[in-house]
């Protein structure tokens, strides 16, 4: 099987478990990490059949999905492309990447440390800011019963994966607590220049925010 037959399939798998999930963890999601990664990884000349098919997998488990289960993803990972018969070392690499590629707290250090992984950690954190990201923002957090905002619950920085996994903060506070974080974090320079511009687009919407919930604007 050719490389593109790998990834038109893993494409097609991972869209018929996706499609019409509602938190913004969604296919769509997935084809626009997909498409950022391809843009990205050409950019910085990066290994883009491992580029393809870990952006394409990465959220195949998501733990916050699975009470918090940091396993599941990269084991069905695994399963799929063995399946494939994908050579292990793509495998292997593939794997780490769906394993590492979340934000786990603002006080935790990244475990990224391939090329590849920085190309999709990149492209899936910019799906995270902008107009999209504060869409996906609130999509999750009404499927998760939080509140939009309340000025009596401050925003909290996580010194632990354990502590990110357990915050159930209101919405609003996501904002600092990761997503106006990203623009600094972002590993690539080509993914630098869409997250500044993504960045500001977020801090305008806070701006409005703040306004029209003192009424003011």
């Amino acid at each position: 099987m050719s490389d593109n037959q790998i990834i038109n399939q893993t494409a097609s798998h991972i869209k018929a478990q996706l499609s019409g999930e509602g938190s913004g963890h969604d296919w769509w999601h997935v084809y626009r990490v997909w498409k950022n990664a391809i843009h990205i990884g050409k950019q910085e000349n990066a290994d883009m059949f491992v580029v393809e098919l870990a952006a394409l997998l990465h959220d195949i488990a998501d733990w916050k999905f699975n009470d918090g289960n940091e396993d599941i993803g990269p084991r069905l990972a695994r399963e799929w492309l063995e399946s494939l018969s994908v050579d292990q070392k793509v495998i292997s690499q593939v794997c780490n990447i769906v394993r590492d590629i979340s934000f786990k707290g603002a006080g935790v250090t990244n475990k990224i440390d391939t090329l590849e992984g920085m190309v999709v950690q990149d492209a899936d954190r910019l799906d995270a800011i902008g107009a999209i990201g504060i869409c996906r923002t609130f999509a999750y957090g009404g499927s998760t019963g939080r509140e939009i905002y309340n000025p009596g619950i401050p925003p909290q920085k996580h010194n632990s994966f354990d502590e990110y996994k357990s915050n159930k903060g209101p919405t609003i506070n996501h904002f600092y607590e990761k997503l106006l974080l990203l623009k600094d974090l972002m590993n690539t320079a080509t993914a630098r220049k869409i997250a500044t511009r993504r960045h500001l687009v977020m801090e305008n919407f806070l701006n409005q925010f703040y306004q029209e919930w003192e009424c003011k604007d």
